[in-house]
């Protein structure tokens, strides 16, 4: 598929999903000997399987995961903490759309850079500035046969970005973005933290389990200086929300993932540091975190709420709508103004190099 026939399917309407959340009665019945009074109370909901529904959708198993992870499919806790299921009215409701199967499928498709740059039109080699650059971000990864990063994009969104920022896909490259190429910059790993970790906090309202998440992004140094608490950080760590699929893979895959979920960047560390402290302030207000001898009904880790189509309702970027961090300063005697509370970057336990 060129760019052109991509914009042009994207004028149509293949590729909306139908706002509504109907559902259908199917795999509802009336066990034999219920009154006419039960009967008309609608029965539990059938659910089905991850690769069932997978197969229903004509979707690959790891489309279909990818589907998950974006909120275009919603799932369901399973019974007793297990694999997560699929509500055949949920089934139904994709199957329904007008576009299906192929706009289900258009939406969830990955590219490499070869098969990317073929669908802007461009050489590999502009494609993989342009990534470089942040201009894309990738969706996911693999490891090649050398063990090497092999990035994937969603075929939808570089259409998407081909209709946005067209000057980008010829002539010469914009200054600002030719410079930090030329110092080295490479913002694929950091745009690919920083959707991963939107799509975390997505998934629940709980103020313990979203500060989890940002500090998913900080290496046992950082966390340490930021969270001084070990039982906090004990807790934070059994209530980070995980993918709602995924499988381990192989030793080399899960090291490589540990390494790309830690910022890397010094203004990047900072940030995920802020968003943490202020956070914790959100997650205590709220309640503690459990410590020994504590009521063994707080130590509960609370159930996250399921992925679905519709984001929760989530509080406003941190950096726009925080708190004062610490009560006005006052005058001394001598007219100097006096810092009140603890600064934040104290707060952050983030000390000045020349300091030790």
């Amino acid at each position: 598929m060129t760019v052109k026939e991509a914009v042009r399917a994207r004028t149509g309407s293949a590729y909306e999903v139908r706002g509504g959340d109907e559902s259908r009665d199917e795999g509802e019945h009336t066990p034999p000997g219920t009154s006419a009074a039960t009967a008309d109370t609608p029965a539990t909901p059938a659910m089905v399987a991850a690769g069932r529904a997978a197969q229903e959708l004509g979707l690959r198993r790891s489309e279909f995961e990818l589907a998950v992870h974006l909120g275009l499919i919603a799932v369901t806790a399973g019974p007793g903490g297990g694999r997560p299921r699929v509500h055949e009215r949920e089934i139904a409701r994709l199957r329904e759309d007008p576009g299906f199967p192929d706009g289900l499928a258009e939406r969830v498709r990955t590219v490499g850079t070869a098969e990317g740059a073929a669908l802007l039109g461009i050489a590999p080699a502009r494609f993989t500035r342009l990534a470089r650059a942040g201009c894309v971000s990738p969706v996911t990864f693999y490891l090649n046969r050398y063990r090497a990063v092999v990035w994937l994009y969603l075929a939808d969104e570089l259409a998407s970005f081909a209709v946005r920022e067209p000057e980008l896909l010829a002539g010469r490259t914009p200054l600002g973005m030719r410079t930090m190429l030329e110092a080295g910059g490479d913002r694929r790993a950091r745009n690919w933290r920083s959707q991963r970790i939107d799509r975390l906090l997505k998934r629940t309202a709980d103020p313990w389990a979203r500060a989890a998440v940002e500090a998913s992004a900080l290496d046992s140094a950082h966390l340490a200086e930021v969270v001084e608490d070990p039982y906090e950080r004990a807790y934070l760590a059994r209530v980070r929300p995980e993918p709602v699929f995924g499988r381990p893979g192989s030793v080399a895959a899960r090291e490589t993932m540990g390494e790309l979920m830690l910022a890397d960047d010094p203004d990047e560390i900072l940030w995920r540091r802020i968003n943490l402290t202020l956070g914790l302030d959100l997650a205590r207000e709220e309640r503690p975190a459990p410590h020994p001898g504590d009521d063994p009904g707080a130590r509960m880790t609370p159930a996250l709420e399921p992925t679905s189509r519709v984001a929760p309702p989530q509080a406003q970027p941190v950096a726009e709508t925080a708190p004062p961090l610490s009560p006005p300063a006052r005058e001394t005697p001598s007219g100097l103004r006096e810092p009140g509370g603890k600064r934040l970057l104290a707060r952050l336990g983030w000390r000045r190099r020349s300091d030790g």
